[in-house]
């Protein structure tokens, strides 16, 4: 916004606003945001290094820090998970507010002195859980509150994802996904799900304006995020592919729909998906 004062009106009004609402002083924000990432085993250590190092590069870039100083109030709320399974999931960077350059300079150098974690399974309904309890219960007040969650296979394990969704969704909360297309997983056919974009978006997404930017491979991950987390700062969404567009114009009212089941981690994970599934 290029007139500071009115910002600052703004700003003391939404805070009365969460002072009213609430009864106790929650810090405004134009953004509460989880950042959810996958170190299922499908994902090696490489690979998990590749995530963390996008994830703080693109907090240091030029384009999210004007996302975020473009806002109403000027700074955002992030918080960092890693997810496999619950006993697994790891918050990394607890929340911060990031309003400046210093600000997103000291996430990106915390989030990449943390251990990189490791876990069995591929629960991302445990992650979608674990990030709607830390909105629920932060300290600030935001005018969205987003989920953004990554990963390179379906759920398979612990609660139906799509179930899980649903249920958070309805609480008000968005969420966003970067689904990870690597093509090395074909030869793993016991998770590899070629159309893993198609799942995330009939499976994993949803809310008002929910989207997903997949990324090719592990490398087109720090590009992908930096995009995505412009997005979801500045509240806009990509345009949509073709194949949405066709759908929502033939069924608008159905939604997105994955047409192998939602259910298909599971099932791959049971062996009645072609492989034998990781136990």
């Amino acid at each position: 916004m290029r007139f500071p004062f009115i910002r600052r009106v703004l700003a003391s009004l939404f805070f009365c606003v969460s002072l009213q609402a609430g009864g106790a002083a929650a810090e405004p924000v134009d953004l509460e945001l989880v950042i959810a990432t996958d170190v299922s085993y499908s994902i090696d250590i490489e690979e998990a290094r590749l995530q963390r190092e996008g994830v703080a590069a693109a907090f240091l870039s030029r384009e999210v820090g004007q996302a975020i100083r473009s806002g109403i109030i000027g700074k955002i709320a992030v918080a960092y998970i890693d997810f496999a399974s619950t006993p697994f999931n790891v918050t990394v960077i607890d929340w911060r507010v990031i309003s400046d350059e210093a600000s997103a300079a000291a996430f990106a150098k915390d989030l990449l002195a943390q251990p990189i974690n490791r876990g069995r399974h591929t629960s991302i309904s445990s992650a979608l859980m674990m990030a709607e309890r830390m909105l629920e219960t932060n300290a600030y007040q935001g005018t969205r509150r987003v989920i953004d969650v990554s990963g390179d296979g379906p759920n398979n394990f612990e609660q139906r994802v799509d179930i899980t969704r649903d249920k958070i969704v309805a609480r008000g909360i968005v969420i966003n996904g970067l689904p990870i297309l690597n093509e090395a997983d074909r030869f793993n056919q016991r998770y590899y799900l070629p159309d893993l974009d198609r799942y995330f978006e009939g499976c994993v997404i949803g809310g008002p304006g929910s989207f997903i930017i997949p990324a090719k491979d592990f490398r087109d991950f720090a590009q992908a995020i930096k995009r995505k987390l412009v997005l979801e700062i500045a509240g806009h969404q990509p345009e949509k592919p073709a194949r949405i567009m066709k759908a929502q114009m033939r069924a608008p009212q159905a939604g997105r729909i994955y047409e192998k089941g939602c259910d298909i981690g599971e099932r791959m994970r049971f062996g009645a998906w072609g492989g034998l599934g990781e136990p």
